[in-house]
């Protein structure tokens, strides 16, 4: 700490004034009314108080927040969707700089590109994109922040068609360390633009990002699901089918409970099955031979249908409002061994709550072209990203949901590649970042020693 801001992570009031007063967007200290709902992250099992939550209106709210923290030694984190699983877009008694006020989105239909805010969530670019038939690819949940799941890699229902999220960022706006501005391409700063491509959020604050944009409006998509007692069955068939099936065919391997809701039917209601959550983005006409060897194994439930892209993205943001607990492990995986299929099938069948699962997302086809070392994600290789999620409303059942996620991936993390997606990782230590990195941590460190010698953005997987 300098001899501007205290012991106790409280701004010098000189300091808060100053940056009141080069703000446009609205600041939260403890005591203000507001300041709960401004620190609130998606995961309720984070539960930090900063010095101070600065809501950016703009680029220029950023670099002051940014000069601020640095000038006063203080502890900064960056947030965008908020959605983040060890909560690493807060931090306590430092500054937040919550980016939620930059959400803007600007469409070129005939160059096929976005321009995108740093504090945008998938759904605002659905919506935008849609309009002109394209879409980016993303996650899984349509109010997930743009920022985090780009800086981290991106795997959702695109992935083997369309690639990861960072495989179509073609420029992004940062604000330095020393509050400088820059934009991160091709043509300048080329190793920011790598760095960030699977980096995190180690380099800067990310204010503006530029998407490359497909032609995408309708897709076939939907769940299967089957009963526990044939999970080895399915995830056997799962493993062989899908890498060989054409790159318009996504689908992720889940592990859930059946939601008491509609559309589900009544006689599935809480019943805990496994499944895979289909997206098939070719001529609709060729969905159904596409899926066919899906239908031959007789799901119990069959809800793939055509639906705008939009609606597949938002489908499952009701199961998953803010507020919850959450606990989650990771792994990349390359190969599913009949060993792994029963231990799947041992932990997926014991899901602590009705909201907990286990996913495994592909990275294979479009996602498999760039080399390893062509962006700072690195485990091109691997064919799934697996992430077991332990979820629940009620704050006492979170040393539950804990200790069925560890159990589980400490079981199952011999079969993997060794490290894991960064954006669903906790908090788990160094070896853990640099197992996820592999041969791109040098060099990842090179760029941090250029653009944030002293590691001012350290509120993340940690590069340093």
């Amino acid at each position: 700490m300098t001899d501007e801001s205290t012991a106790t992570g409280t701004l010098a009031p000189e300091v808060l004034e100053r940056l009141r007063s080069q703000v446009r967007g609205q600041m939260y200290q403890p005591g203000d009314p507001g300041y709960d709902e401004a620190r609130a992250v998606y995961n309720a099992m984070i539960d930090k108080r900063p010095a101070v939550v600065v809501r950016c209106h703009d680029v220029a709210d950023v670099i002051a927040g940014v000069n601020a923290a640095r000038d006063a030694g203080m502890d900064l984190a960056v947030r965008g969707g908020g959605h983040n699983g060890p909560g690493l877009g807060t931090v306590e008694g430092g500054i937040v700089l919550d980016l939620a006020p930059m959400n803007g989105v600007r469409v070129d239909p005939a160059a096929a590109y976005a321009v995108v805010e740093g504090g945008a969530r998938w759904g605002d670019v659905d919506h935008a994109a849609h309009a002109f038939g394209l879409a980016c690819p993303s996650g899984i949940i349509s109010t997930t922040g743009v920022g985090g799941l780009t800086l981290g890699g991106g795997l959702g229902h695109l992935s083997r068609k369309f690639g990861l999220t960072i495989d179509n960022l073609l420029a992004a706006d940062v604000v330095l360390a020393d509050g400088s501005f820059v934009t991160a391409e091709a043509e300048s700063h080329p190793d920011l633009l790598w760095a960030l491509r699977g980096g995190g959020g180690n380099f800067g604050v990310v204010t503006s990002f530029t998407f490359r944009l497909h032609p995408l409006d309708m897709v076939v998509a939907g769940p299967m699901l089957w009963p526990l007692d044939r999970a080895a069955e399915v995830l056997r068939w799962y493993r062989d089918f899908l890498p060989s099936a054409p790159e318009d065919l996504n689908g992720f391997f889940a592990f859930l409970t059946v939601p008491p809701v509609p559309p589900f039917p009544e006689e599935l209601h809480l019943q805990k099955m496994c499944g895979v959550v289909w997206c098939w983005t070719g001529p609709a006409e060729d969905a159904e031979a596409a899926l066919s060897p899906a239908r031959a194994l007789q799901p119990a439930l069959d809800g793939v249908q055509p639906m705008p892209y939009p609606v597949l993205q938002s489908a499952f943001d009701g199961l998953y409002p803010p507020g919850d607990q959450w606990y989650w492990r990771a792994d990349f995986i390359r190969e599913i061994p009949d060993a792994a299929v029963e231990l799947h099938a041992q932990y997926g069948s014991a899901l602590p709550t009705t909201q907990s699962t286990m996913h495994l997302y592909p990275i294979d086809g479009a996602a498999h072209r760039p080399d390893r070392t062509d962006t700072a994600f690195s485990y091109r290789e691997a064919t799934w990203g697996m992430v077991i999620a332990g979820v629940d409303s009620d704050p006492g059942r979170a040393a539950e949901l804990r200790d069925w996620a560890v159990d589980y991936w400490d079981a199952i993390h011999p079969h993997s590649l060794g490290g894991a997606y960064v954006n669903m990782m906790m908090e788990e230590g160094q070896d853990r970042v640099r197992a996820s990195y592999r041969e791109n941590y040098d060099r990842l460190l090179t760029v941090k020693r250029r653009y944030d010698p002293d590691n001012l953005f350290h509120i993340n997987q940690n590069i340093h």
